[in-house]
This record gives C-alpha cells, structure tokens and sequence, in this order.
C-alpha cells in the first residue's frame, strides 16, 4: 500500500473532496430510498450486508457488526428493531450453537431488493467517481 505524501497538491485535496461529496450525495440518496419503501438507512445497510454477505445468505450478529461499523449492543438492538418489522429472523447457528445466524425473511429480501433497485441506477451514473485511481495522492509511492 503506497504511504500518505507529505503534501497534497491542490489537485490531489480537490480529487479528495469530489470524492467525498460524491459519496455523500449517493449516501444522502440511498437513505431517502431507504426512508422511501419505509425502512431506516440502518435497517436498509444491516439487510444489504445479509443479502450481500460474501459466500452465504446469512450472517452472524458479530460480522454484521464489523461490516456496519457498530458496536456489538449496537447491532444487536438493530436486529431486534428488524425482528420486530419482520425484516429478519435470527437462528441458532447450525455449526456452533453458541452463535446467532441472521437470515431475512421474504419481507426483509423485498425490501432490500426494492432500496437496491432504487440505487442501482444513481451508483451507475457515478461509477467513474467511485475509483481511488482518480486520486493521485492514493497511488504515489515513496
């Protein structure tokens, strides 16, 4: 991994903050399209991390933590309020019976199919915005 310059050309900050305001502008248009089919951004990015979980169509409460960035408390009360709306169900895990599987449920895989559907479309038009090689101060090495 290339090490941080010790100074950022104009250039280099401007490329930093079109990127950052790019993402904040599809993160601000995932959210309304969350809010839109009546979920919460939280509840739409813990159901995108279980559909989208690497290798499997379930997660455990503690991956789901890492992927969010939540605390463990945290992400556990998440899924309680997704039971509650009957986005998710949770499982004792079929391997180890210790840990806790979260699957959604068909309400729960309408609903992030839907908000994804919604933001296919916007994450397309800004494909060439989301490239860490536009940002020259990621890729020179020292």
């Amino acid at each position: 991994m290339a090490s941080s310059p010790s100074r950022f050309t104009r250039a280099d900050l401007q490329a930093l903050a079109d990127f950052r305001y790019q993402l904040r502008r599809f993160l601000r248009f995932s959210e309304d399209a969350a809010r839109a089919e009546g979920l919460t951004p939280l509840q739409y990015q813990a159901l995108l991390q279980i559909a989208g979980y690497p290798g499997r169509e379930w997660a455990l409460v503690g991956e789901l933590a890492d992927r969010l960035q939540m605390a463990p408390h945290g992400m556990v009360a998440l899924l309680s309020r997704c039971e509650r709306a009957g986005l998710i169900e949770r499982r004792q895990g079929s391997k180890d019976r210790r840990q806790v599987e979260v699957h959604l449920t068909r309400k729960g895989a309408a609903a992030v199919m839907k908000v994804a559907a919604r933001n296919w479309p916007e994450l397309q038009a800004l494909s060439s915005v989301f490239r860490v090689g536009r940002m020259a101060a990621f890729n020179d090495s020292d």
